[in-house]
């Protein structure tokens, strides 16, 4: 599959798709920047205000109308602004050609993921492990600051659920690089919806909606025994069970949560390389204080950086003050082995 850059799903009902992207764009658009819509129904609007944009999707938002938009957003780590679009698919689309519902990418993937960095590398060895490090100190701030900017940027709670990838489908959570949940308790949502997409072959933008409840039906009506292959982790994450759903649907939230937690622990081979990352990403951070610094181009997109991304790269497990939780690494990456080592940990892998 080729890779597409961050793209990220949030499922929303219909009645509140509008207002999610509204609440969004406030959050997410460099104030005063020029915001470009197109519709279905050949409606094309460029303007700065956020309100003329809502107004128009508003009026127009129905059946088989959707809304594509692009426009600027700043980064805040380092302040940078860059283009993203997102498009906002009607239900009437969404029942015959399951898109979303809300899908916001970047225009450029290069602009975010930064494939070439200019380093001060001249104070010590340099490594493939340290340079691939730093393609992550440069954008995890910045990955999970979109996230909820995204998914959580008021107290509405209209997104429940979503998902960012650095493929073009919305695919099994557990396969993702990042997730999101509104609510901590219904964290098992991700592998529900990961087993009803990997053992069902189900849309997850029709099943994101379901209830835990619903989904844990979907799971238990699978044959005794059922399990399905994934990739990625260690000896004990080759295969995802049936059985292991029901019981990771059935524990206690809370300890699903602290397991997570006990297992986005950083391994042996990026604690080695973290150090010396961190002391390039910091000096290079005073480029401009700092006048003279030599620096250094690194190609960060080699198979060698990427490999050891894909292999090594930290989880975050992120406790929201408003009672949701964000899973996250670097978009090479899958959520796969921090989930495998929680219910491992937990004694629920079978």
């Amino acid at each position: 599959m080729s890779e597409a850059g961050p793209m990220f799903y949030a499922w929303c009902d219909e009645a509140d798709r509008v207002d999610a992207l509204a609440a969004a764009l406030s959050a997410l658009v460099i104030p005063g920047d020029l915001i470009r819509v197109a519709m279905d129904n050949d409606i094309w609007i460029k303007t700065h205000s956020i309100d003329e944009v809502v107004a128009t999707v508003r009026a127009h938002f129905s059946g088989w109308i959707n809304a594509d938009l692009s426009f600027g957003v700043m980064l805040r780590h380092p302040e940078r602004a860059i283009c993203f679009g997102i498009a906002c698919f009607a239900e009437e689309y969404e029942r015959r050609h399951a898109s979303g519902p809300l899908v916001m990418r970047v225009c450029d993937k290069s602009d975010f993921l930064r494939p070439e960095l200019d380093l001060v590398l001249s104070r010590g060895p340099r490594s493939i492990e340290t340079e691939a490090a730093l393609a992550w100190l440069v954008i995890e701030d910045d990955l999970e600051d979109l996230l909820l900017r995204f998914y959580a940027p008021d107290a509405s709670g209209r997104i429940p659920t979503g998902a960012c990838t650095n493929a073009w489908d919305w695919v099994a959570p557990v396969d993702m690089c990042a997730t999101y949940n509104a609510n901590a308790a219904e964290l098992a949502r991700d592998l529900a919806l990961s087993w009803v997409h990997l053992h069902d072959k189900g849309k997850i933008e029709r099943a994101a909606g379901m209830s835990l409840d619903a989904l844990r039906a979907r799971v238990d009506a699978a044959p005794a025994g059922a399990r399905v292959a994934m990739k990625g982790g260690s000896e004990h994450a080759r295969s995802l069970s049936r059985d292991t759903v029901l019981k990771a649907l059935a524990a206690p939230p809370s300890a699903l949560l602290d397991a997570l937690e006990a297992s986005a622990v950083p391994d042996d081979a990026w604690r080695a390389a973290a150090p010396r990352a961190r002391e390039i990403f910091e000096l290079t951070d005073q480029i401009e204080e700092i006048k003279g610094l030599p620096t250094c181009r690194v190609d960060t997109t080699t198979r060698k950086h990427v490999r050891f991304l894909e292999e090594h790269a930290p989880f975050r497990v992120r406790r929201l003050p408003s009672g949701g939780v964000v899973l996250a690494t670097h978009p090479y990456r899958s959520l796969w082995p921090l989930w495998a080592d929680a219910l491992f940990m937990l004694g629920l892998m079978s």
